[in-house]
């Protein structure tokens, strides 16, 4: 091997290892799903786990199962203008500090019946015109946009137009002389 090319990869490979400890490879990196949207991936699981609180499995899938995270984030992305995915992302942000110091544990160690609790509690928080009453209403609204967006997303999931309520376009012929219990599935016609 050449000398000058062993120098040369040795005062690179130097320069390299000098320059990683100024590095901050503490920040977490921002989904690139959302061009709109900053959320990181513990703010989508801590979203997630909302959502799952708000529908949770049970004989049927719930929220998580359906995996409407992806769904509340694509509306707020989308549809949801500057000054309500500010206060939308406020509120996510400031969540799990009001949960701490509310409940006394992070949102995510809290029991079922617990975050039922809280959520409800938490979902009707109104502010004021102080610092600390804009940061309740931002929860607030961040909580009742998850709440409508994950029922939203759960009600039009596939699972639950083809599998749990049958979707049919056109209603089926009508037979007045049926008794109520003698009906099957319940139809949604559009």
């Amino acid at each position: 091997m050449n000398r000058r090319h062993a120098l040369r990869h040795i005062a690179l490979i130097s320069g390299g290892l000098a320059l990683i400890p100024s590095c901050d490879f503490s920040k977490e990196d921002i989904l690139a799903a959302y061009e709109n949207l900053k959320i990181t991936a513990t703010q989508k699981a801590l979203l997630a786990a909302i959502s799952d609180s708000i529908i949770p499995a049970g004989e049927i899938k719930g929220a998580l199962d359906l995996e409407v995270v992806d769904f509340i984030l694509v509306m707020v992305n989308d549809c949801f203008t500057q000054e309500n995915r500010e206060k939308f992302t406020a509120g996510l942000e400031a969540f799990p500090d009001y949960a701490e110091k509310t409940a006394g544990k992070k949102f995510e160690a809290l029991t079922t019946k617990e975050k039922e609790a809280f959520l409800l509690e938490a979902g009707a928080l109104t502010g004021d015109d102080t610092t600390e009453g804009k940061r309740l209403a931002d929860i607030g609204y961040f909580l009742s946009s998850v709440k409508r967006f994950t029922i939203q997303g759960y009600m039009a999931s596939e699972y639950i137009q083809t599998e749990i309520i049958p979707y049919s376009l056109i209603p089926g012929e009508y037979n007045g002389a049926v008794l109520i219990s003698d009906l099957q599935k319940p139809r949604v016609n559009g």
